[in-house]
């Protein structure tokens, strides 16, 4: 493994996870195809606000650990903000109590503190710089990452794992995994966006209501996003426009200049859920190596980079 002389490695799925773990693999002298059933464009991970912050998923150690790693990568990246779509942005993280993050996270996040009234009225919470990406740039920027390191980009639909003609195969397929592994422990948890002129905004912000309802504000280059819902086993990627009324009215409540912003689309993208992350190395039927990396739930960006090392470990042994 490793050389140029063997047959390399399939990745299948081209979202961030599959094109992060394609990357790190082809940076490592390995010769890789990314085979991806939509173009870069039109993954789920388009749709993404990818602030990066570890949101619904499981195990949370390992997701910690996988998501402290990433964050190294982030902030060089977010040096060139943009060839990377990658940016330092402070806001808030609101309901969030010191004690959840400090254990893990405040060693590296420096300017951690409880929000003032004056950031988030009548709220508790934390202030902090994260990064925030912008993933209509950040998904080409892999993709020209992976292909200048000698990797190929293949559009084509998968039916079978076993399809794919390698020693080794990857499996970052996310939500299809249901179908292709199969595994019918993943499951849809419906996110919707609004994307809307930014009237001026330059801070995030992520809450959650009493009643379980969210709203959060991303501010990427040239727009606003804003956000959100989480809705388990909904498998519908039709914008709902009472939905979207709904998340309008509660970022508003946050910051009333939104209330007046013009929308300019609406998306939706279905995250995939699974009571843990499966990341681990296994076999095809015939024999072949199989790893899989999959199941990052709300956190895929968050933890691209360290789930990505490891399935390259995996692959490589």
């Amino acid at each position: 493994m490793g050389s140029e002389t063997d047959d390399g490695v399939v990745v299948v799925g081209g979202g961030v996870t599959g094109l992060t773990t394609a990357v790190v693999l082809a940076e490592r002298g390995v010769r890789v195809r990314l085979w991806t059933r939509d173009p870069v464009g039109a993954t789920t991970s388009a749709v993404a606000g990818a602030l990066w912050w570890p949101y619904r998923i499981d195990p949370p150690e390992a997701a910690q650990a996988w998501a402290l790693e990433s964050l190294g990568v982030y902030e060089e990246m977010a040096l060139r903000p943009e060839a990377t779509g990658v940016r330092m942005v402070e806001g808030v993280l609101g309901e969030t109590p010191m004690d959840e993050v400090g254990g893990w996270a405040a060693a590296r996040l420096p300017g951690l503190r409880p929000v003032t009234e004056a950031e988030y009225p009548g709220g508790w919470g934390l202030w902090a710089r994260l990064p925030l990406i912008d993933m209509p740039a950040h998904l080409p920027y892999l993709r020209d990452r992976l292909t200048a390191a000698g990797g190929t980009v293949e559009t084509r639909a998968v039916a079978d794992l076993a399809e794919a003609d390698a020693p080794v195969v990857v499996n970052c397929t996310g939500l299809a995994a249901r179908e292709l592994v199969p595994d019918p422990s993943v499951r849809p948890v419906r996110g919707q966006l609004v994307v809307v002129e930014n009237p001026g905004i330059r801070t995030w912000m992520v809450t959650e209501g009493a009643d379980g309802s969210m709203a959060y504000f991303f501010p990427q280059p040239g727009r606003l996003l804003l956000g959100g819902t989480a809705e388990e086993d909904v498998w519908s990627d039709r914008p709902d426009p009472a939905a979207a009324e709904a998340i309008v009215r509660r970022c508003a409540a946050l910051r009333p200049e939104i209330a007046g912003a013009r929308v300019l689309e609406h998306r939706v993208g279905l995250r995939p859920a699974r009571h843990a992350v499966r990341l681990e190395r296994t076999r095809l039927p015939d024999g072949r190596v199989l790893v899989h990396n999959y199941g990052h739930g709300g956190a895929g960006v968050t933890v691209a980079w360290g789930c990505a090392r490891e399935a390259a470990g995996l692959a490589a042994e």
